[in-house]
């Protein structure tokens, strides 16, 4: 096991929960009550919620990349390489899809590019 990879795995994570747990306290929170938004499908709702859609993504995103860097370190005993990286990486849009889904209640319609990756991704292990 490569312990500097799973080391970097362990920082990406970190990262990320700082990033939207500080984002959303410090940024999100303050940016989204301006009341000049610009104004999508008659209100500025769908702005508010791509927003913090898209902040949070950078978040998944950072996993995703932790997920990879624990692939590479070793650290999964039995795991092919290549399935266990296309795997990470379908696990990743699954949950950019269930995010897109949740935060934009579907109308961001990134979640149907999201689930077409992972589904491909995961058809490829198979």
């Amino acid at each position: 096991m490569n312990s500097l990879l799973f080391l970097a795995a362990l920082l990406t994570v970190a990262i990320g929960l700082a990033h939207s747990w500080l984002g959303e306290k410090y940024i999100i929170v303050r940016l989204l009550r301006r009341s000049d938004l610009p104004r999508l499908f008659g209100s500025d709702e769908f702005t508010r919620q791509t927003i913090r859609f898209a902040w949070h993504l950078t978040t998944i995103a950072w996993w995703g990349f932790a997920a990879v860097l624990v692939v590479l370190s070793g650290s999964i005993v039995g795991v092919n390489v290549a399935q266990g990286l296309l795997l990470a990486i379908a696990f990743t849009f699954l949950a950019s899809t269930a995010l897109a889904l949740v935060f934009t209640r579907g109308r961001h319609l990134s979640w149907v590019v999201f689930l077409a990756i992972a589904a491909i991704c995961i058809l490829v292990t198979l």
